[in-house]
């Protein structure tokens, strides 16, 4: 019996024997012990151990065979899996039995859109330039730095230099001198209608004048800087002007009081005098008169002629007395010469009026004055703050930053087939990462770069209402856009393109396979909008559903 509890063992013969004689024997030997049971029944005694077989080269080839086999076995049954008949090669390779292919008929919104792409970036960026001639030292940055994002207006603040203002006005001119009273040219005119499009009365016409000084002094009133001075020079100037006015003004005021004297003449009590004088010698030249032509007289009782009483003077002596009265009155009453009074009173009012232009020169001098240090022109606004290259404390030296146009737009280039679908005011839907955004069409027109290509267009897109965060997202990023060009209104009945065929007389048909049939049935159909691979259906003659299999196939 086997050790292990096995059946009947047959023992080797001993090694002189021949070795054919036994070789079946050895065979079931090694077979019985092969299929041996793993143990004997529960509590059955235990044999006594039979001696051990001894290992022959003849059973070590029995062994051999047998791995050889079980490895031949298994690699035949692999093998057989890669192993195709030529009849079954042909059965594989036959073509299936034809069909129709079909799918459904849906109900779906179409849309037809034009697809793009497009640059997002604000419009026109130029860099900013200061003109600093005229500050008479280092042109250093005080304030008033702009952070990156800052929307420039009118009347904005850009920089401050020196502690002054640099103005922001709308203008294309670029700033090349200083404006005072006195000038004038283009830049004065762009400078008054840019006062006047802020709303500060600067008045018409290309002169710097007083009306456009006081507007500039309003400018800078609004926007909290005190208003520029004139030179230290024109400002003593202005002072010896006054001065000499005021000097000018109390000479001619004393030559016409010489004047006014000397042309007054001789009072009434002088003209009174003098004619008395005249009057005195004339009755003395009458009492001569009488007392030379007096009779004579004679004595009544001698008859003699009496002699005549002495005349106090003569005819002759009163008579010259008389004519030097009246001359003397004449030379007192006459009109006086003032002709140096006159002279005298027309070199003062000259000088009061030369006095007089020269305060007025003066004054001009004075009024406020536009320095080119405070200005900078932009020809559209509002602007947005790029780039800036300054900070507080730097010298100014070339530009200053960069500005762009404050609006966001997409600017994408087409086909002109495509854009010619396009109509100012369209809706776009902006798709920028995972953010999907409204926007419109705002100008289609010529692209400006001449090696664009013929017969393309440009399509400027400006977004909708957006936050901040999706204007920076959006900011300097290729985007795309989709802009429906056409669209049923809502979901409509649709079928593939490729389930519509032609008929005979050019009407659209689609082949409908109803539920049970061997055969297609074709019905003529109305299509409406194709889009997306889909063409709608408005009508058609026979019943067509949502479900329903039509044929785009076979």
């Amino acid at each position: 019996r086997s050790p292990r509890g096995g059946g009947e063992v047959t023992l080797l013969p001993p090694e002189n024997e021949p070795t054919g004689t036994h070789r079946g024997e050895s065979e079931t030997v090694v077979a019985e012990l092969l299929l041996e049971p793993e143990n004997e029944a529960a509590g059955a005694e235990e044999a006594p151990k039979p001696p051990k077989p001894r290992v022959t080269p003849m059973n070590r080839t029995v062994w051999i065979m047998a791995i050889v086999a079980v490895l031949a076995l298994g690699a035949g049954i692999l093998l057989s899996r890669f192993v195709i008949s030529p009849a079954q090669a042909a059965a594989d390779t036959e073509p299936p039995e034809a069909g129709a292919i079909t799918v459904p008929v849906e109900l779906r919104a179409l849309s037809s859109d034009v697809v793009a792409r497009g640059d997002a970036k604000y419009d026109d960026a130029v860099e900013v330039t200061l003109e600093t001639g005229d500050l008479g030292g280092p042109a250093v940055v005080t304030g008033g730095v702009p952070e990156v994002g800052t929307e420039l207006n009118a009347g904005s603040i850009a920089l401050e230099i020196a502690g002054r203002p640099v103005i922001v006005l709308p203008g294309d001119l670029p700033v090349y001198r200083t404006l005072r009273v006195g000038v004038s040219g283009p830049d004065v005119a762009q400078l008054r209608a840019a006062l006047n499009s802020m709303g500060i009365a600067a008045g018409e016409g290309d002169a710097y004048d007083a009306n456009l000084a006081s507007a500039v002094q309003a400018l800078y009133a609004r926007v909290g800087y005190p208003a520029p001075l004139a030179p230290e020079g024109d400002r003593e100037a202005l002072t010896a002007a006054q001065e000499g006015v005021t000097s000018a003004e109390k000479d001619l005021a004393d030559a016409e009081t010489a004047l006014r004297t000397a042309g007054v003449g001789a009072t009434n009590a002088e003209r009174i005098a003098q004619d008395n004088l005249v009057n005195a010698a004339q009755r003395e030249l009458d009492a001569a008169r009488v007392c030379a032509n007096a009779p004579t007289t004679y004595d009544p009782e001698t008859g003699a002629a009496l002699p005549k009483e002495p005349c106090s003077m003569s005819v002759i002596a009163a008579q010259e007395a008389l004519n030097l009265a009246a001359a003397q009155r004449t030379e007192a009453l006459k009109a006086p010469d003032t002709s140096a009074a006159v002279a005298a009173r027309d070199s003062a009012a000259s000088r009061l009026t030369t006095a007089r232009t020269t305060l007025t020169e003066a004054q001009a001098a004075v009024l406020t004055p536009f320095p080119a240090s405070e200005v900078v022109y932009v020809a559209s606004l509002p602007r947005r703050v790029d780039a800036v290259t300054v900070k507080r404390g730097s010298t100014v030296s070339g530009a200053v930053m960069t500005i762009s146009g404050a609006t966001l737009e997409i600017v994408s280039s087409l086909d002109g087939a495509d854009a010619a679908l396009l109509t100012v005011g369209m809706p776009v839907e902006i798709t920028a990462g995972d953010a999907v955004l409204p926007g419109s069409i705002t100008e289609i027109r010529a692209p400006s770069d001449a090696a664009a290509g013929a017969g393309r267009m440009e399509v400027v897109i400006t977004p909708g209402e957006i936050t901040e965060e999706q204007r920076a997202l959006l900011a300097g990023t290729n985007v795309r856009l989709r802009i429906p060009v056409s669209s049923t209104s809502g979901e409509v009945l649709a079928v593939p393109i490729a389930a519509l065929t032609a008929g005979a007389g050019g009407e659209s048909r689609v082949e409908v396979m109803r539920k049970g049939a061997t055969e297609p049935e074709i019905v003529v159909v109305t299509t409406g909008l194709s889009a997306g691979g889909y063409a709608e259906i408005v009508s058609s003659e026979a019943p067509l559903d949502k479900g329903d299999l039509v044929v785009v196939g076979e």
